[in-house]
């Protein structure tokens, strides 16, 4: 049988201490904060103490909070899911990076090896840097593309865009050719649409 969420919260006080930053109930489901220096050593403890045994990393999400109505806090912020198999957990760790100029956060690859691949489309897309990976490279998009697509103040059409050159033989990249425009949606009706009595034909 699972535990509680109480005793889950209860835990959570003992094993964290000071570390423990604000939590959260919402929708069944409990969300905590952790500062950005005590991450590992707090993530550590999640996976290592019985009580809690957060075995398993699930996910890893970047997030930028810029324009987000209300919120003055970092811009950034790193979200671990984790889950305790034994207890039948699910726990959000909120982890915000203090510098917004350059955010980053120690690697947890050291706690969770499965963080390699999340760690890496976080840095790619949102251009979170995590010290002491061992590998930290893009991911998803290609290796000269310039700047974090997933970043709030990130132009829709990008900076540059890459074609093939038959001529070099090879592909090139060149500044964005896709001049804005206003899509407007063309609606085409049979003469007499909707009017009482006519039926549709088809």
């Amino acid at each position: 049988m699972p535990g509680s969420l109480d005793d889950l919260q209860g835990s959570l006080a003992a094993a964290l201490g000071a570390r423990l930053g604000a939590s959260k109930l919402d929708r069944g489901e409990l969300a905590i904060e952790v500062a950005s220096a005590d991450a590992v050593d707090a993530l550590t403890v999640l996976r290592d103490d019985p009580k809690l045994a957060f075995s398993t990393m699930v996910d890893l999400i970047g997030i930028d909070y810029r324009g987000y109505p209300g919120y003055d806090g970092p811009r950034y912020e790193v979200i671990y899911n984790l889950l305790s198999l034994v207890h039948n957990w699910r726990l959000r760790v909120r982890v915000a990076c203090p510098d917004d100029d350059f955010p980053a956060l120690d690697s947890v690859i050291p706690v969770w090896p499965a963080a390699n691949w999340y760690e890496r489309e976080a840095f790619d897309l949102y251009g979170i840097v995590f010290r002491g990976h061992p590998d930290l490279r893009r991911i998803l998009t290609d290796y000269g593309f310039m700047g974090h697509p997933f970043r709030k103040d990130f132009p829709v059409t990008g900076y540059v865009e890459m074609r093939y050159d038959p001529e070099q033989k090879r592909v090139v990249y060149q500044p964005v050719t896709i001049e804005p425009r206003e899509i407007v949606p063309r609606v085409t009706r049979e003469d007499a649409y909707g009017e009482s009595g006519k039926v549709r034909n088809g």
